[in-house]
């Protein structure tokens, strides 16, 4: 799981000359699954070996010239090899790995020790304080409980509704008999409960008078203990539990047959068949069933209710898997407990120094607690849930792994300006927060000025890329080694844009930032800039399908209803078995991925709060400023305004001849015939917010707007333009830093 974190080294001891490598010149590979069975020379579960490269050279030691070797693998046929191999994984262990694994039992034995020093310590802080009020409290209801009892005994009360029939029906002759019997029976009863009552009094007397004090204070505190625990409530225990205990019950053929007809999923011909028995699988049961002919895997997902209720369950309790053998087989997975309510923990980040954001690193765990490994390259993500059941913090997971690794660069936006993004101004190349203007920085227009900085980078990347040399870029695309190149200037970059409907619902320029941002996820990943959107409205009005469309993958916390989930997740998920208004309210950073690898599943992201967080972005802070990779806004660098955008050409080249003051929504016109990709949706504007757009544009540059007269139709008119001198100053200055730089 943690194959991509690099962590520090432990201590050494005094006098140890030498130190372990922070990274090892071979990547690590674990050589055994904890529950698998070692094969003979095979390393323990928990070692880790060099993934050293293939030789064909002989080991020099240990085999003598011309000594016979074994055959090697390829010498059987691939069939026999194949089967053989198939044998061996299906052979199971003779012994638990508990009882053969030296830090397997190790582990047990800790287990054993916490588990029993809590139970004794938790029921001995409670004898003084809490049982021993609770038995003399229950003794005196004990002692009446008893003596009620013994009461009932002797006189046979229990015949005495068999004695009040023979009443009722006037059979005198059966009556006789009954009153006989029961004469007969309470004359021995009272004999035998005398003698009872006389030995016990004189064995009470004889251990008030001879034993030993320690014994007497013995019987006395069993004596008051049987009568605490026959006067106790049914619902009002004496002795509390020391641990939960989860509802937990055997599960039988029957319980399964009875759920799939309960369901639907049988008919009056066929019922479900067993390829294989039930058995416990980790914390839970795994039980494999075919289904009826003409049943599919699909019908099961559909009945997902229906199954949960038949087998007396929840349905977060109930996983199904697909069986690619058959279509009609299917696998289930029980939980004794709804394991999407158990915290997957807090983040492996916490101890790693650095990550290589080029390979897959851990983002959580799925429902039987398997890590789950997340990957950014040639993709773009959305994250969707309702407020509150931790949106920003899966994301924010995956751009704290981004921050770890120096050769990444970030943009992070927040469209709700919350304290969640905050510390990311360590190491971002450009951040900004909310949507107000405060202090003269404007984060809606930083967005802007930061999405067409990007696009310029993108597009200068497809160029750069198909000019290098084969030896360098021998596919035509980026390479880990491109990236890290300072010279080239090509690094894996990140864009995070959270609560992204904020910014895209702008009045004035909302429509730019969602046609660069449709533009950056769908072109942008193949050349290593990755885009995460993040909002709680993912309807048509506040997060458009033409950019959610444009995202690969899909992470789906909670939300309201299975519709809101298929527009997360795409068209058609529902029908697929994928429906994230299933999931509860406690089941907080839990959510359904699709489109990250082949199989879509369930994710319990481990948790980074703010202070982890802060911890792990002060750490990627040093680390990038030793590689020297800050950058941008965490060193106080603005975007450059000649490659935030090409404004200033296209305003020139759309001024006429002879213009020297040319109003500023004529301009906007122009430019939206000229580009309407980029300026398009300025055009759309009312007057007054076109001339606003495109004085926030050119403001970057130094140029103002001013008012200028015009006659129209013999009427006189002012409106707010660019002078044309200000245009040609600007490109001049703008070309002079270029030719120095």
């Amino acid at each position: 799981m943690t194959e991509n974190l690099v962590f520090p080294p432990p201590d050494e001891p005094e006098g140890t000359e030498e130190r372990t490598a922070d990274v090892l010149p071979f990547p690590l590979k674990k050589t055994t699954a904890p529950d698998a069975p070692l094969a003979e020379g095979e390393a323990k579960p928990g070692e880790w070996e060099a993934d050293l490269p293939d030789t064909d050279e002989p080991e020099a030691d240990g085999v003598a010239e011309g000594a016979p070797v074994d055959p090697p693998r390829e010498a059987y046929p691939p069939s026999v090899a194949e089967w053989m191999e198939a044998k061996d994984k299906a052979r199971l262990p003779v012994l638990p790995d508990w009882v053969k694994l030296p830090d397997q039992r190790k582990a047990v034995r800790k287990w054993a020790v916490r588990h029993y020093s809590t139970v004794v310590g938790y029921h001995a802080v409670r004898l003084p304080t809490v049982y021993t009020p609770k038995l003399v409290m229950y003794s005196p209801r004990g002692a009446w409980r008893w003596s009620a009892a013994i009461g009932r005994w002797v006189f046979d009360a229990e015949g005495k509704a068999l004695r009040l029939a023979a009443v009722e029906s006037e059979d005198a002759a059966e009556y006789l008999k009954l009153s006989r019997q029961r004469n007969d029976r309470v004359r021995l009863r009272g004999i035998v409960a005398t003698a009872a009552g006389l030995v016990g009094l004189a064995a009470a007397l004889t251990l008030y008078v001879m034993a030993p004090s320690w014994l007497l204070l013995l019987s006395v505190t069993a004596f008051m203990t049987t009568l605490g625990l026959a006067g106790a409530p049914a619902d009002r225990p004496l002795i509390d539990r020391a641990k939960v205990t989860f509802r937990k019950r055997k599960l039988s053929s029957d319980i399964v047959i009875r759920a799939h007809e309960a369901a639907g999923l049988t008919t009056k011909d066929q019922s479900i068949a067993f390829p294989r028995p039930i058995g416990r699988d980790g914390d839970g049961w795994r039980v494999v069933v075919d289904l009826p002919y003409g049943k599919t895997f699909e019908d099961a997902v559909k009945a997902h209710a229906r199954l949960a209720s038949g087998m007396d369950i929840a349905p977060t309790q109930l996983f199904l898997d697909k069986d690619e053998t058959s279509g009609r087989r299917v696998s289930y997975w029980i939980a004794d407990r709804d394991p999407l309510a158990v915290p997957s923990g807090k983040s492996p980040l916490l101890g790693a120094t650095r990550v290589d954001f080029w390979k897959p690193f851990p983002w959580g765990v799925d429902e039987r607690g398997n890590p789950v490994m997340a990957t950014m390259l040639w993709l773009s993500l959305l994250v969707g849930a309702v407020p509150r059941q931790g949106k920003t913090f899966s994301a924010r997971t995956i751009a704290l792994a981004a921050a770890l690794d120096p050769y990444v660069r970030l943009y992070i936006f927040d469209g709700k300006a919350s304290p969640d993004w905050r510390k990311f101004a360590l190491v971002a190349h450009r951040i900004g927060f909310g949507i107000v203007p405060k202090n003269g920085f404007d984060p809606v227009v930083h967005l802007l000025a930061s999405l067409r900085e990007l696009k310029a980078d993108v597009e200068d990347r497809y160029h750069r890329l198909s000019e290098l040399p084969l030896h360098i870029c021998p596919e035509g695309k980026l390479t880990p080694e491109i990236s890290r190149d300072k010279k080239l200037n090509m690094p894996l970059t990140l864009v995070v844009v959270d609560e992204v409907q904020e910014y895209l619902t702008h009045p004035e320029h909302g429509k730019e930032i969602l046609s660069l941002m449709v533009y950056l996820a769908r072109v942008a990943p193949a050349v290593g800039v990755s885009v995460m959107t993040a909002t709680q409205k993912p309807d048509d009005k506040a997060c458009p399908s033409e950019l959610r469309d444009q995202h690969q993958a899909r992470f789906a916390l909670r939300v309201g209803a299975y519709q809101v989930s298929d527009t997360i997740l795409g068209a058609g998920s529902y029908s697929e078995g994928l429906d994230a208004s299933k999931l509860l309210k406690s089941h907080k950073g839990v959510g359904l991925l699709k489109g990250m690898s082949d199989d879509a599943g369930i994710v319990r992201t481990y948790l980074a709060d703010g202070r982890d967080a802060e911890r792990i972005l002060t750490r990627a802070a040093a680390l990038r400023e030793a590689e020297g990779t800050l950058t941008g806004d965490a060193v106080g660098e603005a975007p450059d305004p000649e490659t935030s955008a090409t404004i200033l050409d296209d305003v020139a080249a759309v001024l006429g001849k002879g213009e020297a003051k040319v109003w500023s929504e004529t301009i906007v016109d122009r430019l939206a015939d000229l580009r309407p990709e980029t300026y398009g949706a300025w055009a759309e504007l009312e007057p007054k917010p076109k001339a606003e757009a495109l004085s926030a544009a050119l403001k970057p540059f130094g140029i103002g707007t001013t008012q200028i007269s015009r006659r129209i139709d013999g009427e006189q008119q002012n409106k707010r333009g660019i002078k044309r001198d200000d245009i040609a100053a600007a490109i001049t200055e703008r070309n002079k830093k270029r030719d120095a730089g």
